[in-house]
């Protein structure tokens, strides 16, 4: 468990906003759990449209990074695969343990800091992460954290908003500005993000940045998935319009194999 003072300033910054804001994922979570089959994103990609996934994660060590209410553990647990979750928010995990005790899915469930988690080396065949550490944590920290409690021959995958839309979202937009057309931010440079309207702090590379870190931390790129919504999705984005995300992607999904 890491306590705040032990925390990098970003994830303290991070696990006070995600704190306040728990009672809004509260809401949906049980919806999110109850679902049989994963979609990804905000328009609710199906699984069998995407492939990000493993063909079987049955008898799987996951270990979810930034699991959040940990839905995705969920479905994955009931695929036959053993997760693990970790998060860096008190008030997230604690709808992750109400919706166990509703669903009857158990699986252990850790506080702390997906830079640094207290996992042996060489401890789970997959690491995945959907909007958690993905980008709330460093990627320079938690990519190379990963590769560690990997096995050889294990895989990462992890989803974040894609490149084309933080270029297209400005340093003072909020997240009830809708994503436009034009480009507001340059490419070179991308890594920390911060937004005026919390105190949330986001970090997100460019492809070919995120290349060479993957490949510095003894991954070979499988995929990079573009997620183009659906005509008629499953759920609709406040940020994004339907129209946007049909033209180019609004969120991708790197699905990476650490060497044998």
């Amino acid at each position: 468990m890491d306590t705040d003072a032990e925390l990098p300033e970003h994830a303290r910054r991070n696990r006070t906003a995600w704190d306040r804001w728990a009672t809004d994922y509260a809401g949906w979570a049980p919806r999110a759990w109850a679902q049989e089959e994963p979609t990804w994103g905000e328009f609710a990609v199906p699984e069998a449209d995407v492939g990000a996934l493993p063909p079987s994660v049955e008898g799987l060590d996951v270990l979810e990074l930034g699991c959040g209410t940990a839905y995705v553990s969920a479905w994955l647990a009931r695929r036959g695969a053993r997760p693990v979750g970790i998060d860096n928010s008190p008030a997230q995990l604690a709808t992750a343990r109400r919706m166990q005790e509703q669903f009857r899915i158990a699986f252990p469930l850790h506080l702390g800091n997906a830079e640094d988690v207290p996992f042996a080396d060489e401890s789970f065949d997959l690491a995945v992460s959907e909007y958690g550490a993905s980008i709330w944590c460093d990627p320079y920290t938690w990519i190379p954290e990963a590769a560690r409690v990997l096995r050889p021959g294990g895989r990462l995958m992890f989803l974040a908003n894609s490149v084309l839309k933080m270029l297209c979202t400005g340093s003072n937009d909020t997240v009830d500005m809708p994503v436009g057309e034009t480009l507001k931010r340059p490419l070179f440079g991308m890594h920390r993000f911060e937004w005026v309207d919390d105190e949330s702090v986001e970090f997100h590379l460019p492809h070919g940045e995120m290349i060479r870190l993957l490949r510095a931390s003894g991954f070979a790129i499988e995929r990079l998935i573009e997620l183009q919504a659906p005509e008629s999705p499953g759920h609709t984005s406040p940020q994004v319009p339907l129209a946007w995300a049909r033209q180019w992607p609004a969120e991708e999904i790197w699905c990476a194999q650490k060497a044998p």
